[in-house]
């Protein structure tokens, strides 16, 4: 029993001392109230934004929401459940996002739509940025992340 003891004091010491560190073992790092717990989710936090325009023009950000993933979904994206599994479904690329059911019919019109994604997403910086020729195929090429 004593050696278990000693083993245990000393990992909490070890442990203690590595923390102390990385600010987050020390109570003296930051002011009460300000440490987070620490979570056991990869974070994926996303802003999503719709511009006008291909995207290179310098346009104001038309439509812009928030999107968390972990550990369950959130945000001010009004359907973030649904983003959340089809961004699951596509491990996170952004590329191969693809609505489901039946191919939609869109005009040829010229009315370019621009969508960004920036943030992280399980754990790994994503930056994401793609025109579509209108707002119907950018509607078309995803059913629920730039849907808002």
């Amino acid at each position: 029993m004593r050696k278990i003891t000693a083993v245990s004091a000393v990992a909490v010491a070890l442990l203690a001392n590595g923390l102390a560190g990385t600010g987050l073992g020390s109570a003296a790092a930051a002011p009460a109230g300000t440490m987070q717990p620490m979570s056991l989710y990869a974070p994926s936090a996303l802003v999503l934004t719709i511009e006008p325009g291909t995207g290179d023009q310098q346009n104001a950000v038309q439509r812009a929401v928030t999107l968390n993933c972990a550990p369950k979904p959130s945000g001010t994206h009004p359907a973030a459940a649904a983003a959340c599994a089809e961004l699951r479904r596509a491990q996170g690329d952004f590329a191969a996002l693809v609505a489901p059911g039946a191919p939609r019919l869109c005009t040829k019109l010229w009315n370019p739509v621009t969508v960004r994604a920036d943030g992280v997403w399980d754990g790994k910086h994503v930056s994401h940025v793609q025109t579509y020729g209108n707002s119907c195929m950018k509607d078309a090429g995803s059913e629920a992340v730039f849907n808002f």
